[in-house]
């Protein structure tokens, strides 16, 4: 009996030792497999990113696929939004899949699109970074508010704005003085909506500098029109409830601003 024992053990062991060495043969087989078809799944976004259909049910399907791959498809989506062989619209999908798929760890690639020559790629990583709730990305923000597309100067009062990034609210005040947000000539320029929007921020960072400038502006008769824009922004910087009718506001910041 003693006899077979030791037989025994080494028929084990080696019993062991081929069946370890089988799984391994397989696991490498599996994910040697594994990487030829993620090759394969990259060379086909690819080429789809490069197909010349950008109708909306090509871009979702193509989409859904980007998002399926995950952190794989990466190198891809890279890759498409620096060529401009791509359509707007597929490199417009890639920046939100890119932000979707790899979170804050895009902000730092997707800020530099923020100062890229096609207006709908920096449109897009402003949203993008708004999205992520990016508040490290003030300065990029901040540059933007001058940019020479109309649409982008307003997304990035918008991220100001909604991360309620205070530290630039003279920056987005400023905005009232900059020629670019008003039409016509000297002397003729009538203001563009982006500066209803633009006061409303100013209330909405307490911008407190502009309170005085701000009731001098809803006692113009020429300001008017953006009656509603500048109550709003006072009640919010001061924290004070205004009358309803405009005459009361009128009267009444007048004397609330005489106090201060």
């Amino acid at each position: 009996m003693r006899k077979i024992l030791p037989g025994l053990f080494l028929v084990f062991v080696i019993i062991l030792t081929f069946v370890g060495n089988a799984d391994a043969s397989y696991r490498k087989k599996v994910n040697s497999s594994r990487q030829v078809q993620v090759k394969r799944d990259l060379q086909i976004i690819q080429k789809k990113f490069y197909d010349t259909d950008n109708s909306k049910p090509f871009i979702k399907k193509l989409k859904a696929k980007v998002m399926d791959m995950g952190p794989t498809a990466v190198p891809v989506l890279t890759r498409v939004l620096k060529d401009k062989k791509v359509s707007d619209q597929k490199r417009w999908m890639a920046t939100f899949s890119l932000a979707r798929i790899m979170g804050k760890k895009s902000s730092d690639y997707l800020a530099k699109f923020t100062k890229h020559p096609n207006w709908m790629l920096r449109l897009a990583s402003l949203k993008s970074l708004l999205s992520l709730s990016d508040k490290s990305k003030g300065e990029f923000y901040k540059d933007a508010l001058k940019d020479k597309s109309l649409i982008v100067r307003s997304q990035a009062l918008e991220n100001i704005r909604s991360l309620k990034l205070e530290k630039y609210s003279g920056d987005v005040w400023k905005m009232l003085f900059h020629k670019h947000n008003y039409q016509g000539s000297k002397g003729e320029r009538k203001r563009m909506p982006i500066i209803s929007k633009v006061i409303r921020a100013v209330g909405d960072l307490k911008h407190k500098p502009a309170k005085k400038v701000l009731t001098k502006l809803i006692n113009n008769e020429k300001y008017k029109d953006l009656a509603k824009d500048l109550d709003y922004s006072l009640r919010k910087i001061t924290g004070e409830i205004s009358p309803r009718t405009l005459k009361e506001q009128r009267s009444f910041w007048r004397k609330k601003m005489a106090l201060k």
